[in-house]
């Protein structure tokens, strides 16, 4: 969860500006002024080092001021940012961010470096992931290939072909998922559809529209997750999807085997898949979950009595 920056009240920048500026044009109106009422009472020298007393406790007072909404805040944010950037992301924020300004620029700072560290980290995973998942086909296709340079039948050459063709469609496939995983957690276009209308496009499963309304997000990209838990269901054995917009909720629910329960916490998990015999990759319902974050939205998956149910909220 994103830290979040302690706010207290304080003036804002622009009060500080004005004030400042009112100060100094006002400072030398007030020393004439002073300078006329108490010239019959105090000599010159008298009545100039007054003035410059109160010069030098204004200026005090002004400096003090600066420093404690404007350069504290700013030297602090300096250095959570360099924390940041060392790879301290769980370093606590400044206690204090100044005036409401600073505090939204210290706000957006810590959820960017945050942002940053996590897609980072996504990409160390899914390479780590990636390196895993190859290491299968690629030493079918070695070993293939290192039997193909010996004599061999004809019978035999053609199941060694074979083998390196199903093992580069699987590299294939990995590849292309992690692509659009990629794709799926970069920015995204604003915009709102028709759950109805999305759901009739849908194809190779039954979608029944419980309720139907505006899902904020764009046609394009809701058919993406429609089409990804589509195929998530099928694979589980369903025939019918139910989709119910409750808005802020989108509830999307089949009529499959479900997820066993020690599959529950793990479903997210890029390339975790109970059908890799039967070239499931894993990364479905990752691409999902990346394309409805990316909208600010979250899913999760809700145990029921049958089948699988998951609620997006946005």
């Amino acid at each position: 969860m994103s830290q979040q920056v302690r706010r207290k009240w304080r003036p804002p920048l622009a009060l500080i500006i004005i004030g400042a500026m009112a100060g100094i044009v006002a400072l030398p109106v007030i020393g004439i002024a002073y300078f006329r009422l108490a010239g019959n009472i105090l000599s010159s020298r008298e009545t100039v080092l007054v003035l410059l007393g109160l010069a030098i406790v204004a200026a005090a007072i002004l400096g003090y001021l600066l420093w404690r909404l404007v350069l504290r805040p700013v030297t602090a944010l300096t250095r959570h940012a360099r924390a940041m950037k060392a790879g301290r992301v769980g370093a606590p924020p400044p206690a204090q961010f100044g005036t409401p300004e600073f505090s939204d620029l210290g706000q957006s700072v810590i959820d960017m470096g945050e942002t940053l560290h996590n897609r980072a980290a996504g990409v160390r995973a899914y390479a780590d992931h990636v390196t895993h998942e190859l290491k299968s086909p690629l030493t079918a296709i070695t070993g293939a290939s290192e039997l193909l340079q010996g004599a061999v039948d004809d019978a035999d050459r053609a199941a060694l072909a074979d083998t390196i063709k199903v093992a580069a469609q699987r590299m294939e496939t990995l590849l292309s998922d992690l692509r659009d995983h990629a794709a799926a957690g970069g920015a995204r276009k604003e915009g709102h559809a028709m759950l109805g209308n999305v759901a009739g496009t849908l194809t190779g499963i039954e979608a029944f529209v419980v309720r139907d309304g505006r899902v904020p997000m764009p046609a394009e990209d809701l058919h993406a997750v429609l089409v990804q838990l589509a195929q998530n269901a099928t694979g589980h054995g369903a025939t019918r999807l139910d989709l119910e917009w409750d808005a802020p909720v989108l509830r999307v629910a089949d009529d499959g085997t479900g997820v066993a329960q020690g599959n529950q916490a793990r479903i997210f998990d890029p390339f975790f898949t109970t059908t890799r015999t039967d070239g499931g990759t894993g990364m479905g319902l990752s691409i999902v979950r990346a394309m409805v974050e990316a909208h600010g939205g979250k899913i999760v998956f809700v145990q029921g009595d049958g089948g699988a149910r998951f609620d997006i909220t946005f």
